[in-house]
């Protein structure tokens, strides 16, 4: 019996080594990886480029926590501030630890301009947020929120999409509203860039802060450095996490100077957040990111796979329903149950990630190839083939 806490539905697959979008079993078996760690490794695996920045750092300085300067870490924030709305960084260690920073970030601006009773915001349906006591309040997830309860107070939840709801939602003790511009673990629901334009007028409107939630679907996912960068919508504070570090733990709360002016020395901390071996690999990931071509690449790609998914699910439409995807985020909505194709995809040596709303997601490494590409539709058939039997 495993001494590990049984809070996974674990697969009886372990993997020892990874090589570009590949992980292989002990026995030598070859699996496509369309999860990268859940929207995480989106460099593959062994990255040379990450490798290399990894034990440079790793054989000079690990950590030294956030009492002193971080020069990597200055260095990272310099950089997702230049490429950004942002004006101030906060690091942390992961994606429900970078959300709890834009809860508090929210909060502590109302307060600090004299609106402390500002403390309640607006979230959506479809929403996760991640799975700490606040960002399951926050998150439309009955399963995820059974017997934690009470559930956190201070989140009103509106239908994503209607900005009339949210005009409606807004009182005196709103403080902001939170949305992920692509609902990724609800199944793959990109939110209108006119709805996110809307958020943003009535955010300016009352007195609020907008704040994005890209933890999954930032950081090149989409084939923009940042999700919103697909219309011209800003935040005034957002989550990073997952495909930051290429699968070294790390997050991050990007913020305006007027967002965070609350956010003062003793206000918020974290022991790991942004330390040397993180920071380093976080820089390694952007200098790839940020090449010449890289992230257009992303897009070509993306719109090759949704292209060959949709014939697919038009030759296989008793085994899936629908497509939605925004770059290399791409989700497949079942009519048998989405483990069940997860598992016939397996067998085909290609590995998957369910969502809600009965979707299997693909969510590839953000540098795979054509012959990646060919690979995952055929094995898409066959399971396809298999499952309409």
């Amino acid at each position: 019996m495993s001494s590990v806490m049984p809070t996974y539905g674990r697969v009886e697959i372990s993997f020892t080594m990874g090589d570009g979008p590949y992980l292989f079993t002990a026995e030598g078996e070859r699996y496509l990886d369309l999860t990268s760690g859940i929207a995480v490794t989106g460099l593959g695996h062994s990255h040379p480029h990450l490798v290399k920045a990894l034990t440079a750092q790793a054989g000079t300085l690990w950590h030294t926590s956030n009492l002193y300067l971080i020069p990597e870490q200055e260095r990272l924030a310099d950089r997702l501030c230049a490429e950004s709305f942002a004006d101030l960084v906060f690091f942390c260690n992961s994606g429900a630890e970078a959300m709890e920073g834009v809860i508090k970030a929210a909060r502590k601006y109302q307060s600090h301009i004299g609106n402390p009773e500002r403390h309640r915001i607006i979230v959506f349906t479809g929403a996760f947020h991640g799975r700490t006591l606040a960002t399951i309040s926050a998150s439309d997830s009955e399963k995820g929120q059974a017997g934690f309860g009470p559930m956190t107070e201070g989140f009103d939840r509106v239908t994503f999409g209607s900005a009339d709801e949210v005009r409606a939602a807004v009182t005196d003790e709103t403080a902001a509203i939170l949305v992920e511009p692509v609902q990724g673990e609800s199944g793959i629901f990109p939110a209108a860039e006119s709805f996110l334009a809307e958020l943003r007028a009535i955010a300016d409107e009352s007195g609020l802060l907008l704040l994005f939630d890209e933890v999954q679907c930032g950081i090149g996912r989409t084939g923009k450095l940042f999700a919103h960068h697909w219309g011209t919508t800003l935040p005034d504070v957002m989550a990073l996490a997952k495909g930051l570090g290429g699968g070294f733990p790390i997050g991050a709360v990007l913020a305006t100077e007027n967002a965070a002016a609350g956010m003062t020395p003793g206000t918020h901390g974290c022991t790991f957040g942004g330390n040397p071996l993180a920071a380093a690999c976080a820089n390694a990931v952007l200098d790839v990111l940020l090449g010449d071509g890289f992230l257009e690449r992303v897009i070509v790609v993306g719109n090759r796979l949704r292209s060959e998914v949709e014939g697919v699910v038009r030759d296989f439409s008793g085994v899936l329903e629908t497509v939605r995807s925004k770059g290399l985020m791409l989700g497949m909505k079942c009519v048998c149950n989405n483990l069940e194709f997860v598992n016939a995809m397996r067998e085909h040596k290609v590995l998957t990630v369910t969502a809600g709303d009965n979707v299997v997601r693909f969510l590839p490494p953000l540098n795979i190839e054509n012959e990646h590409v060919d690979q995952a539709i055929s094995a898409l058939r066959s399971a396809c083939h298999d499952l309409s039997q």
